[in-house]
């Protein structure tokens, strides 16, 4: 894979679409965040199993998060970015941080991870996002310690 790793170019415009959609989320500015997607994208993540085509992106996954959580970013600085040889199709992965409330509202932090595929008409024009998935760093309540005899 490493043959296909991203330009310097390409990095930082994936990088500033990230910062771009970031600030969406933390704004919770649903509209101007629709226009960094394709109509039809499919994600999934922590509460969705899966999620097909932007309307429903953003009433099952989005507006389920955005407006519980404060202070998300994208960590940028670890942003991982592989592109094809034409340089219109992308995957990025890398981490973001967030602030959730518990039942009380009291804040505990809250980081995860992503990995998106975007895609663009030519080299010159802007990123689309056809795909995410989101989750949260694993728990250790995730953790199994049963043993099965056999």
């Amino acid at each position: 894979m490493s043959q296909f790793r991203a330009s310097s170019e390409d990095h930082a415009s994936i990088a500033a679409w990230f910062d771009e959609w970031g600030s969406y989320v933390a704004s919770c500015d649903f509209e101007q965040a629709r226009t960094l997607f394709s109509p039809t994208v499919v994600g999934f993540g922590t509460y969705m199993d899966l999620v097909e085509g932007l309307d429903a992106l953003e009433a099952r996954q989005w507006r389920s998060i955005w407006p519980t959580i404060a202070d998300f970013r994208f960590l940028t600085d670890n942003l991982r970015v592989w592109t094809s040889p034409d340089r219109c199709l992308a995957t990025a992965m890398l981490m973001w941080s967030s602030t959730g409330f518990d039942p009380n509202g009291d804040p505990f932090s809250r980081p995860g991870r992503t990995t998106a595929v975007l895609h663009r008409a030519r080299p010159d024009a802007p990123w689309r996002c056809e795909h995410t998935h989101f989750s949260e760093f694993p728990a250790e309540r995730q953790r199994s310690f049963g043993h099965q005899d056999g």
